[in-house]
């Protein structure tokens, strides 16, 4: 396939449905009345926010739904799509902020959606979710407080996933999948997004490490499955008052298990701590306070807790990498692509001139002050 044929069947990938198609979409597969719809950014899905009008049938479900179109890559495989439906499920009943899945008319939790012909398009997988409160971490101040809860949420999830069962399980099992974090290496594909400069420079240099000092670890890490994206805008928190007046914030909503996979403890850790560094005013010490959340749960190993800095540097490049290659395939969504890059390369520059040895002692001081009662 050609670098113009490949790029167009992407450039296909993500939907196209208009605010009245999606209506339509609602009301014929979920048999519920529209009232008010509109888009919400995503990545490579579509994704409306759907307020429905309340009729007998509807009196005891939510009134606010998000209706998740996927791509056409996700579309054929709509068992991975059915094991993130049963997660999202099993997290709630658990006890965890996450979305309950609307049944369509026909008793199913998905239906593929079949569109004109011609496009070559064979449908896409459409399920509606209950619309989650609050608002995205990315929006709110962060504070060494919400660093830790976020951190220890991180570990909570995955500890919590060890009890999960499923027969379709094995579809977690990804192995070429972009966004897994061990395969970092994948990049080097679509490295001429980035064109000649120091930043390319840097991606080169974090593979060649990665394949040097992670891929020869990874039997030393502790296999788990990861949600993989627990970034800034898939975290929604609302606020309460404490008792001297200052806002605290509570983790309200997790969303998008859509790059849900297997992998291991450390990889979480790594994937939430980058996150959280991009809206972050002293990024660098951001690590030890989701640090400090996580290991109240899931402790990591001292080989695990090596190889954070170069996972870190390793799912940053994976964010700005594919961010740059998308923006080629979708100059229109360019402004939520290229989210992470407004501070990332920033981000990952600093982090790399600082050095591993600097970094690793302010993320495993700031952790140690936790123990002793004492954040910094």
């Amino acid at each position: 396939m050609s670098r113009e044929d490949d790029q167009q069947s992407q450039a296909l990938a993500k939907p196209t449905f208009s605010d009245v198609q999606a209506s339509a979409l609602v009301e014929s597969v979920f048999g519920l009345k529209v009232s008010k719809i509109q888009p919400l950014p995503s990545y490579d899905d579509q994704n409306f926010h759907v307020c429905i009008s309340s009729t007998k049938d509807t009196t005891d479900g939510p009134t606010e739904y998000v209706l998740k179109i996927s791509n056409t890559e996700s579309s054929k495989t709509p068992e991975l799509i059915e094991v993130q439906n049963h997660v999202t499920m099993f997290l709630r009943a658990a006890g965890f902020p996450t979305a309950s899945v609307r049944h369509t008319t026909g008793g199913n939790l998905t239906c593929l959606v079949s569109v004109d012909g011609g496009s070559g398009v064979p449908g896409y997988l459409v399920r509606l979710l209950s619309y989650l409160p609050g608002r995205p971490v990315a929006e709110i101040p962060s504070s060494p407080q919400l660093l830790y809860e976020i951190g220890r949420l991180a570990g909570k999830l995955d500890e919590t996933l060890q009890k999960f069962h499923h027969p379709q399980l094995s579809s977690l099992h990804r192995e070429n999948f972009i966004w897994n974090l061990k395969n970092v290496p994948l990049l080097e594909k679509y490295l001429d997004a980035l064109g000649q400069n120091r930043n390319r420079e840097i991606v080169v240099q974090v593979i060649q490490l990665f394949k040097d000092e992670i891929l020869t670890k990874l039997s030393h890490f502790r296999e788990c499955i990861n949600h993989g994206d627990l970034n800034d805008h898939n975290i929604l928190v609302e606020s309460s008052k404490s008792a001297f007046g200052d806002a605290i914030y509570q983790v309200s909503g997790i969303l998008d298990f859509g790059d849900m996979s297997y992998g291991y403890y450390v990889f979480e850790a790594a994937i939430t701590i980058m996150y959280m560094m991009i809206e972050s005013k002293s990024p660098v010490h951001v690590g030890g306070h989701v640090l400090a959340g996580f290991e109240s749960v899931i402790p990591l190993t001292p080989v695990e807790r090596s190889a954070l800095f170069l996972l870190v540097c390793g799912r940053f490049c994976q964010s700005l990498v594919i961010a740059a290659y998308s923006c080629q395939l979708h100059p229109e969504n360019k402004d939520y692509l290229m989210t992470t890059a407004k501070t990332g390369w920033k981000h990952l520059q600093q982090m790399f001139d600082m050095g591993q040895k600097a970094v690793e002692e302010i993320w495993f001081e700031t952790a140690r002050s936790y123990d002793s009662g004492v954040s910094m």
